[in-house]
């Protein structure tokens, strides 16, 4: 890998409804506001500039349209997968935070403190880095040396593919903070494999709503 010089960014869909409810999605498919539309196309100017050679998207709606934005000033077409959709969380889906917490408070702070659980009876997180990062890594491999990659996901998942091809412990992914609607991620390639060069960057820092609840 050292030397192509390959870089892949992770970019969150724009905003939502249910991110301002703080409402947990998951693979729920929900349409972004007209707040979300308007800060994926000031997204889609900056990231524009990096020349992406290639766009993928999670085949929500949510990161579909997101996507759109900046396959209309780039010309590039976008390849959905079904794989990068958020996690998949069960009966959590739907419910606001506050919900969650009440109704499944144990479960909620087996998972912040980093223990395997399969939120709402769903995913675990390493289930979810297993379909997500092979299919950015597979269309990071077609890149030229000096390519960029785009990969427009969600909040967990974006996370769950930072952790594994970083190559940190399942454990220690929450460590990687929350992205912030629209902003994004960036992996270069170093000598050891990929690094983070930026983290929920496009925005000075603002909260993060409804990122993985």
């Amino acid at each position: 890998m050292a030397g192509r010089g390959r870089r892949i960014v992770l970019w969150r869909h724009g905003q939502t409804a249910w991110n301002l409810e703080r409402r947990f999605q998951g693979t729920t498919d929900i349409e972004l506001t007209e707040a979300g539309l308007e800060q994926a196309r000031r997204a889609a100017r900056l990231l524009a500039a990096l020349r992406p050679d290639a766009i993928i998207a999670s085949d929500l709606k949510r990161a579909v349209d997101t996507a759109a934005e900046l396959a209309s000033v780039t010309g590039l077409e976008v390849t959905r997968y079904e794989s990068l959709r958020e996690t998949y969380a069960g009966v959590w889906q739907g419910l606001t935070h506050e919900e969650i917490v009440e109704r499944h408070g144990e479960e909620y702070a087996a998972w912040k403190r980093g223990e395997p659980v399969r939120r709402g009876g769903g995913e675990l997180e390493t289930e979810v880095a297993d379909r997500a990062a092979p299919v950015v890594e597979r269309n990071a491999d077609k890149l030229p040396d000096g390519g960029v990659l785009v990969v427009v996901s969600h909040g967990g998942t974006i996370r769950t593919t930072i952790g594994r091809l970083l190559g940190l412990e399942p454990g220690s992914w929450e460590s990687l903070g929350g992205l912030t609607n629209c902003c994004w991620s960036v992996l270069g390639e170093g000598a050891r494999g990929w690094r983070l060069l930026e983290h929920n960057a496009g925005t000075l820092p603002q909260p993060v709503l409804g990122d993985d609840v």
